[in-house]
């Protein structure tokens, strides 16, 4: 788990290497634990190191193969490293470090661009190809691991992170309209390849990216489950069902504790999160740490789970870590997280997870997580309304229990010249519902859940807040192949018991039972939810900054009516609209957009 950066030129000059060793520079959280650069001609690649495989100076980077001509730079982790290592070896290939990043570039010195399909694990990879002066780029199935791009007519640059590119330089730093309008009604997410500033996009997931040296580009998308009942598994029963999906989840679980320094797990005592534990207990790990957080309550709303946590910490005894935040102690973490989010991000679960990495941190450097199970196995409360309803009738069914505003909505809210045409968030969910596959209006819904908003909320979520702190979180839920068998599961099962039914049989083998038998729970951060006191004022200063004024992007009018009854509008998702609106702000001031 590291920070890359890059530059590729396409007018045959010479790569700026300031330029990119001020973007590696901004990333220095996310690889505390060493730095390097590389340039040769028209490229130059930019690295942060955070030590997890291979602690020795041998695994740093950029890593350079001469014999073969390629030089790279890559930003994750890769499970079967092993394995690979040694069929490559049995190929002819030689290595001179233990780590999976050596691994990464001979992988793609033997197959080339199907490098990707040996892979299993969560990455962004650049590989500079000496011979042909050719750059590619790629990045994870599940998009666990970000690359943003800011193009030109003469250069290319990419990073692990948006605030590293504006390092860099000459970056468009304008709103995109349509990608504003994805973020007040998509519940702030903004699909890919847009972000919220025209200057900048991001690589989606699952796709390999080829700039050839002559300036054209092209690219593929090399994996896209169908979500489609398959013929092998159609005589299964119910048990069989979880049988291979409890296999399928330990296989996930065991492959993520590859590291050559502790591995913990962030305890929510939710579902998820719990099995985790136990699937660890079950292959053997003892003593394992695990960490959990609980707010203050505010307005009546609790703001920890701890009677859950305890409980699953006590039953595989875990080495097990409270940490207890106090309501009046949220406007400086606020301001920090914000300024971790490479995007702006609505959810109060930033701000938990940011605090709850700092204090993890300071114990292990690698953590497991129980993100991603209800877009994967079917635990939002919008996919049983699908199930009622055909592939014709999800768009209007989803939109209804997700959207945060509809285009009246948006107009209502934007000042007129920040309005982009249509509704971009509707039409872009309805192409997305009608592609080939998906079988039915559920696993249309699942499909959109997973290659989209999993990746652009929750993920991301994960992934900035963790790295702010040079902590790895890894998501055995994400394993691909999981994902590939949990998408030809049969929707029924996995609505079961409230959400998730397969999910809670797998568990009553191993769990306690009043930790599946329990309310559906979040992460809870009760005083961003209900703002007052210091917070609102902070929402307050946000949205009558001198640069949101210069802005103009929301009405007056509406943005008075929120803050004279902060917590009286709130979307679908039960997120504060006010909340949402001061957040872009925020975002943008702490970058320094003006």
């Amino acid at each position: 788990m590291c920070g890359l950066a890059g530059e590729f030129r396409r007018d045959a000059t010479r790569a700026d290497v300031a330029a990119v060793e001020r973007m590696a520079a901004t990333m220095c959280d996310r690889g505390p634990d060493g730095s390097g650069v590389w340039s040769q001609g028209p490229v130059a690649l930019g690295h942060r190191r955070l030590k997890i495989i291979d602690l020795s100076a041998a695994s740093g980077q950029p890593i350079v193969d001469s014999a073969a001509g390629l030089t790279g730079v890559f930003n994750g982790c890769i499970y079967n490293y092993r394995e690979l290592r040694a069929e490559l070896q049995a190929k002819g290939h030689h290595f001179f470090s233990s780590g999976d990043s050596e691994v990464v570039v001979k992988a793609y010195a033997e197959w080339g661009l199907d490098f990707v399909d040996h892979l299993i694990g969560m990455f962004a990879v650049a590989i500079s190809e000496r011979d042909t002066g050719r750059l590619v780029l790629a990045r994870d199935r599940l998009g666990i691991k970000p690359l943003y791009l800011a193009e030109s007519a003469g250069v290319v640059r990419f990073a692990s992170t948006l605030p590293a590119l504006l390092a860099g330089g000459g970056v468009d730093t304008g709103i995109d309209p349509v990608a504003l309008g994805h973020y007040l009604s998509f519940h702030s997410i903004v699909p890919p390849p847009r972000t919220i500033l025209r200057g900048v996009t991001k690589l989606p997931p699952a796709t390999v990216r080829v700039y050839e040296a002559d300036g054209r580009s092209h690219e593929r998308v090399y994996w896209d489950p169908p979500f489609l009942r398959r013929d092998e598994h159609s005589g299964w029963s119910e048990r069989e069902w979880q049988d291979a999906l409890h296999e399928s989840l330990t296989t996930a679980v065991r492959r993520r504790m590859v590291a050559d320094v502790p591995v913990g797990v962030l305890l929510s005592g939710g579902l998820d999160s719990s099995l985790v534990v136990a699937l660890l207990a079950g292959e053997g790990q003892r003593g394992l740490s695990t960490f959990s957080i609980g707010f203050d309550a505010v307005g009546g709303r609790e703001g920890d789970e701890f009677r859950y946590s305890d409980v699953v910490a006590k039953t595989f005894d875990t080495d097990h870590h409270q940490i207890r935040v106090a309501a009046q102690d949220l406007v400086p973490p606020l301001e920090a997280a914000v300024a971790a989010m490479s995007e702006p991000m609505v959810s109060h679960d930033c701000v938990a997870f940011y605090l709850l990495s700092q204090e993890v941190s300071r114990h292990v450097k690698v953590v497991q997580s129980g993100q991603g199970a209800d877009e994967i196995l079917g635990g939002y409360h919008w996919y049983p309304p699908l199930a009622q309803v055909g592939r014709e009738q999800a768009l209007d069914t989803y939109a209804r229990a997700f959207f945060d505003r509809d285009g009246a909505g948006l107009a209502r809210v934007l000042n007129p010249d920040w309005l982009a045409d249509g509704d971009p968030a509707r039409e872009f969910v309805a192409a997305h519902l009608a592609r080939p596959g998906a079988q039915t209006a559920v696993d249309a819904g699942l499909r959109i859940d997973t290659q989209i908003m999993l990746t652009d909320d929750p993920v991301k979520r994960v992934d900035n807040m963790t790295m702010a702190h040079g902590l790895e979180a890894r998501v055995p839920f994400l394993d691909h192949e999981f994902v590939e068998l949990a998408a030809a599961c049969p929707p029924e099962l996995k609505l079961a018991q409230g959400g998730k039914g397969v999910l809670k049989e797998i568990g009553r083998r191993v769990l306690p039972h009043e930790v599946i038998d329990r309310p559906k729970g979040y992460f809870p951060v009760p005083g961003l939810t209900h703002l007052e006191g210091k917070l609102l004022d902070r929402v307050r200063d946000a949205l009558s900054a001198p640069e949101a004024r210069r802005r103009d992007l929301f009405r007056t009018d509406y943005v008075n009516a929120l803050l004279d009854a902060p917590n009286a509008e709130l979307t679908p998702l039960n997120g504060n609209k006010l909340w949402q609106l001061g957040l872009l702000e925020m975002w943008l001031q702490s970058h320094g957009i003006d």
